[in-house]
C-alpha cells in the first residue's frame, strides 16, 4: 500500500471543520436567456457565490472525460468517474468503439459461446437502446454487430431496441427505428432471417438502476423474453401508433411493444439454446436486467419462464459483483480512485445521495468498485427515491439529503463528505420548465442550509457538477420550440467557499481545467499532495 501513501501539502495548516463536496448534478453553465432553467429559477445562493473569488469553468464532456470526441454530451456515469479518479481514462464508448472497429469485440471467448449457440440453430437476440445519444449505447455499435454476424453466417438475428427520448430528441424514435428496419431487411437475405423483435421506451422498459423500480425490469423481460406485450407488425407502425395516440408523449415514457408475425405469433420469443448480446455499454441502466437472465434464483419479480440461454454484456457492468460473468469488451481500468488515497491516509468520509445518484457517488466515484473501499473509514447513505416522474416531486430527496448532511457535519467524525443533488438532472430530463425551476430552487435552498452548517464548523465547500442539464430547457428547431431533455456540452462550475480562513487559496493556472482536476484539488483541501499522475489541482497555497 504504500504507493497510496500521500504526502503532506507544505504550508498547510489543519482547520476543525470537514471538507464538503456538493455535485450539483446536471447543473451546467449556459447563455443567460429563458431557456435556461438555471438563470430563471430563483437561486439567490448560487448567483452570488458564482460572482465569488475562487471560482472557475470547468469542462465535463468530450475528451476531457474520457469520451471519443468533444461532440459526446457527458453523463453522470463518466462524470463522477472523472471526479473520483482524478485523471483521463478511455470510457465505454470510447472502448466498445476500438473494439468493434479493431475486431477484439469478437476474439473472445463470450463471442465463440454466442457463434457455437448459433451455428446449431439457436438465435442471436441483440437488446439495446437504439439511439446516437452515445451515453448508454449508440446505434453504429448495433450496426457493426450485425455486420459481424453477416460475416459469420449467423442465420438468425432478433434485436429488442429500447426508444431513448432523452440523450437525443424527445420524439426521435423514428429517425433511428425506420432505418434500421431497412437495414435489416437489406441483411434479411441468402437464407438470414434479421428483424425486430420488442422494444419499449428506456423508463418503462428495462432499463431501471439502483434497484428503484424491478417493474421496469420485469415489463422488458415479458417483452423480450416471453414475447409478451401490445402487438404491432413493426416497430416503426407500434411508435407512430404510440403518437397518434398521446401527442404529448415523449419517447422515454413509450409502453413496451412486441413484434408478431401474420398469424400474430411473437417473432421473437428466446428459447433455450439462443444467446443474448446487451449491446448498452454503460453499466448503472443495464445491471437489473443482467441479473435477470443470469441469477438462477431472482425475488424481484416472477420471470414465469427461463429459457437456457446464454448471455453476455459488450461490457461487463460491475466487476466486483462479475455483472455478467460474460462480456464482449474488457473493462477499464480506474485503479487508485481517490478513495483509496483517503482510506490510506485515514481520513473518515460520508458520501450520500437518493437513489437515482446513490451509486454515482460510491461505485462510479470509486472507479466502477463496489461496496466500500474500508467500511471502518467510509459510510454511504442511500435515500430511497420516489417512484414518480420527478415533474411531479422536482423537489425529490433534497431535503432529506441536505438533513443527513448536516447531522454529519455537526457531528464532526467525518473530514471530507461528499453528496450528490440530483434534481436538475433527473427534473431537467423532464422537460417540464416549471418543475425544472422548482428544482434548481429546491437545490438552492438545500445548498444554503449546508452552507450555514458548514459556516458553523469552520470547513470547506467545494461546489461543481457532473455535466449539464438544467440550463437548457429548450432549443428553437424551425421556429418552433422543442423540449430539450438531454445532458449538454455546457461547462460546469467550480467554486470553492473557505469558512475556516486557516490557509489562503488561489486558483492555480491550468490549462482546459475539466472534472478531472477535482480530485486533486480535494487532496490540497485535506493537506495533502495530489499524487503525481493525476491531473493538477485547481487550487495553490498563496
Amino acid at each position: 500500500m504504500s504507493d497510496l501513501n500521500l504526502k503532506p501539502l507544505t504550508g498547510y495548516n489543519s482547520f476543525p471543520g470537514p471538507v464538503v463536496t456538493v455535485i450539483l448534478d446536471g447543473v451546467g453553465l449556459g447563455p443567460e436567456n429563458t431557456s435556461n432553467g438555471v438563470y430563471m429559477a430563483y437561486t439567490p445562493l448560487l448567483d452570488e457565490l458564482l460572482q465569488s473569488e475562487l471560482v472557475t469553468h470547468l469542462k465535463a464532456h468530450g475528451t476531457a472525460v474520457g469520451l471519443p470526441s468533444d461532440d459526446d454530451m457527458g453523463n453522470s456515469e463518466v462524470g463522477h468517474n472523472a471526479l473520483g479518479a482524478g485523471r483521463i481514462f478511455a470510457q465505454g464508448a470510447k472502448l466498445v468503439s476500438e473494439a468493434l472497429s479493431s475486431g477484439t469485440a469478437f476474439t473472445g471467448t463470450a463471442w465463440r459461446e454466442v457463434r457455437a449457440r448459433t451455428a446449431i440453430g439457436g438465435t442471436l437476440h441483440l437488446i439495446g437502446m437504439i439511439s446516437d445519444g452515445n451515453v448508454h449505447s449508440h446505434v453504429s455499435h448495433l450496426y457493426a454487430i450485425l455486420d459481424q454476424c453477416v460475416r459469420e453466417g449467423i442465420r438468425q438475428v432478433r434485436v429488442h431496441g429500447l426508444i431513448d427520448g432523452r440523450d437525443v430528441g424527445p420524439r426521435s424514435a423514428l429517425d433511428y427505428f425506420v432505418p434500421l428496419e431497412q437495414r435489416l431487411r437489406n441483411l434479411s437475405s441468402e437464407g438470414r432471417d434479421y428483424q425486430i423483435a420488442s422494444g419499449g421506451g428506456r423508463m418503462i422498459t428495462t432499463m431501471d438502476r439502483y434497484n428503484a423500480d424491478w417493474s421496469v425490469v420485469k415489463r422488458g423481460w415479458e417483452a423480450h423474453v416471453l414475447g409478451e406485450g401490445r402487438p404491432f407488425p413493426s416497430a416503426s407502425a407500434a411508435i407512430q401508433c404510440y403518437y397518434d395516440e398521446d401527442p404529448t408523449m415523449t419517447d422515454q415514457y413509450m409502453e413496451s411493444f412486441v413484434i408478431v408475425d401474420e398469424e400474430q405469433i411473437p417473432v421473437g420469443m428466446m428459447a433455450d439454446g439462443d444467446a443474448v448480446i446487451l449491446f448498452n455499454f454503460r453499466g448503472d441502466r443495464a445491471i437489473e436486467i443482467s441479473r435477470a437472465f443470469e441469477e438462477v434464483s431472482l425475488d424481484e419479480f416472477d420471470r414465469k419462464r427461463v429459457p437456457d440461454l446464454f448471455y453476455a454484456g459488450i461490457m461487463q457492468y460491475d466487476g466486483d459483483a462479475h455483472i455478467p460473468a460474460h462480456y464482449l469488451v474488457e473493462p477499464p481500468a480506474f485503479a487508485r480512485p481517490l478513495g483509496e488515497y483517503l482510506c490510506t491516509a485515514g481520513i473518515k468520509s460520508y458520501a450520500i445521495s437518493e437513489t437515482q445518484k446513490f451509486g454515482h457517488v460510491t461505485y462510479f466515484w470509486n472507479g466502477n468498485r463496489s461496496g466500500y473501499i474500508d467500511d471502518q473509514l467510509e459510510t454511504y447513505v442511500e435515500i430511497p427515491s420516489d417512484r414518480v416522474t420527478f415533474d411531479q416531486r422536482p423537489w425529490m430527496k433534497a431535503a432529506e439529503i441536505t438533513d443527513s448532511v448536516i447531522a454529519a457535519i455537526a457531528g464532526n467524525s467525518y473530514k471530507f463528505i461528499r453528496l450528490n443533488l440530483a434534481n436538475g438532472d433527473m427534473v431537467g430530463h423532464t422537460g417540464v420548465e416549471i418543475s425544472v425551476r422548482i428544482a434548481m430552487e429546491t437545490v438552492d435552498l438545500a445548498l444554503s442550509r449546508i452552507l450555514v452548517a458548514l459556516e458553523k464548523a469552520g470547513g470547506i465547500a467545494l461546489i461543481t457538477a457532473d455535466h449539464g442539464n438544467a440550463e437548457c430547457m429548450w432549443t428553437e428547431k424551425n421556429g418552433e420550440y422543442v423540449a430539450m431533455v438531454a445532458h449538454t456540452r455546457n461547462p460546469v462550475p467550480f467554486i470553492i467557499k473557505d469558512y475556516n480562513h486557516r490557509n489562503s487559496f488561489q486558483l492555480s493556472h491550468v490549462d482546459q481545467p475539466g472534472l478531472t482536476n477535482v480530485a486533486a484539488t480535494i487532496c490540497n483541501l485535506l493537506g495533502y499532495e495530489a499524487p503525481p499522475d493525476y491531473d493538477p489541482s485547481l487550487l495553490a497555497l498563496r
